[in-house]
C-alpha cells in the first residue's frame, strides 16, 4: 500500500482536515489546525507532502520520526500541528486496513466509556449559570468556562468578586458532584492567578486550567504550591520535551491537544510522561470531529485519562458543529455525562465527504479577537 495524495480541506467554522489517500482505496482522516493560522498549517501539510507521497502509511512510527526531527528547524505549533494532522490520518488507515479501532491497536482498552465536558459562557463568561443548566439538562455532570474576560495585570477586589460569584452560580446548577473545570486562558499574571486561585477554592474547582501563559510555565511550581485546587495545563506545549518541566511543577492535569502536539503518537507519549508523575490527562480540544475521535481513541488506550472536551455547542461553532460532518452521528452520543467506547475501525467515525467538500467551498478565515485594556494596552485573549 502506497500513499497516493494528501488533501485539505478548510471548513467553517475554523477548521482544517486532512484526507490521505491510498493506492488500494483506504483512505484516513485527520485534523491539523493552528486555530488562526489554518492556511499556514495547510501550506505546512503541502511541503510535508513531498516526503509522504510513495510511501507505506503504516510506518506510523518512522515517518512521525522523519516529519518532526528530518528538518534541521523543528518543533513549534505550525510543524507539530502538521504532523498532528497526518499522524491522525495514518492511525486512521492502520485501524481500518486492520479492521479495528486505533485503541485496540494502542493494546486494547483500558475502560468502556469517557467522561466529557462542554463550554459555557463565552470567550467573556456571562449566563453562567443558565449555561450550565442547559448542559446539565443536556446530560452533562462536567462543564468548562472562561474565567475572566480582559484584565489588568492587578485585579481590582470587584474583578476577583466577578469570577467567584459565576462560578459560584454554576457549583449550585451542578451540585457538589459536578466538575467546573475554569480556564484561566492565560489572560491573568501569576499574582492574580494565585489570588483568585485562593477565593476560589471552597469552591472546589475540578481544575484551574492554563492559570498563566506558556512563556511564564517557571512560575506554574509556586502557583500550585500556594492552592489545594488542581492546576491543568498544556494545549499549547507541542511535545513531550515541552512538557518535561512542567510535568515536575507540581500540576495535576496534563492537556495535550491531539491536533497540535504532534496527534495520537506523541500525546500517548505525553501520557506516558505524566503518568510517573502522578498526572493525570484530559485532551485538550475545542475542534472539530476528527480531532474529538482521535482523542477518545487516545483516551481509551492510556490509564490516566481524567475527562474529555467537546466542542459541541461552543461558542466558536456557529453556523456549523461537531456533528456536522458525519454521516453517523450516534459514536458522540452522550450518557450521564459519557460517551461509549468507539468500536468502528480507525478514528470510529464515518466523514460525511460530501459535507466537507460543500463547506470548503465557503471555507473561512477564522482569526482570535484582539483584546486591549481600558488604557488600550494590548491585553491577552
Amino acid at each position: 500500500m502506497k500513499i497516493t495524495a494528501l488533501k485539505t480541506f478548510m471548513v467553517p467554522p475554523r477548521w482544517l482536515f486532512l484526507k490521505i489517500e491510498t493506492d488500494e482505496g483506504v483512505v484516513g482522516w485527520g485534523e491539523p489546525v493552528v486555530e488562526g493560522r489554518a492556511q499556514t498549517v495547510e501550506s505546512a501539510i503541502d511541503e510535508l507532502s513531498d516526503y509522504l507521497i510513495g510511501m507505506d502509511p503504516l510506518r506510523i512510527e518512522d515517518h512521525w520520526q522523519v516529519l518532526s526531527k528530518g528538518g534541521f528547524y523543528r518543533g513549534g505549533p505550525i510543524l507539530s500541528s502538521a504532523v498532528a494532522g497526518i499522524d491522525q490520518a495514518l492511525w486512521d488507515i492502520a485501524g481500518k486496513v486492520r479492521n479495528a479501532p486505533v485503541h485496540e491497536l494502542l493494546g486494547g482498552p483500558v475502560r468502556d466509556r469517557m467522561r466529557v465536558y462542554s463550554w459555557i459562557g463565552g470567550d467573556e463568561p456571562s449566563d453562567t449559570a443558565d449555561a450550565a443548566l442547559e448542559r446539565k439538562a443536556q446530560g452533562f455532570t462536567a462543564v468548562k468556562m472562561n474565567a475572566t474576560a480582559t484584565m489588568a495585570p492587578l485585579a481590582t477586589a470587584s474583578d476577583i468578586d466577578g469570577v467567584v460569584e459565576r462560578v459560584a452560580a454554576v457549583r449550585d446548577v451542578l451540585g457538589p458532584d459536578g466538575g467546573i473545570a475554569i480556564d484561566f486562558h492565560g489572560r491573568v499574571s501569576p499574582i492574580v492567578a494565585r489570588q483568585i486561585c485562593c477565593q476560589l477554592e471552597p469552591l472546589a474547582p475540578m481544575f484551574v486550567e492554563e492559570p498563566v501563559v506558556p512563556e511564564l510555565s517557571f512560575e506554574l511550581r509556586q502557583i500550585c504550591e500556594s492552592t489545594t485546587i488542581p492546576i491543568a495545563t498544556g494545549e499549547r506545549l507541542y511535545s513531550r520535551w515541552d512538557f518535561r518541566e512542567v510535568l515536575a511543577s507540581g500540576i495535576a492535569v496534563a492537556q495535550p491537544d491531539l491536533s497540535h502536539a504532534g496527534g495520537i503518537s506523541e500525546s500517548r507519549r505525553i501520557a506516558a510522561a505524566a503518568e510517573t508523575y502522578g498526572v493525570a490527562v484530559a485532551p485538550h480540544c475545542p475542534l472539530g470531529p476528527i480531532a474529538f475521535a482521535a482523542s477518545l481513541q487516545l483516551d481509551f488506550a492510556i490509564p490516566n485519562a481524567l475527562i474529555q472536551e467537546t466542542s459541541l455547542g461552543i461558542h466558536y461553532n456557529v453556523g456549523s458543529d461537531v456533528l456536522d460532518y458525519l454521516v453517523d452521528t450516534s459514536p458522540f452520543e452522550f450518557h450521564d455525562g459519557y460517551v461509549e467506547r468507539l468500536t468502528g475501525a480507525g478514528l470510529g467515525i464515518d466523514i460525511d465527504e460530501r459535507a466537507v467538500e460543500r463547506a470548503a467551498e465557503i471555507g473561512h478565515r477564522w482569526r482570535n479577537p484582539v483584546w486591549r485594556t481600558p488604557d488600550g494596552a494590548f491585553a491577552e485573549w
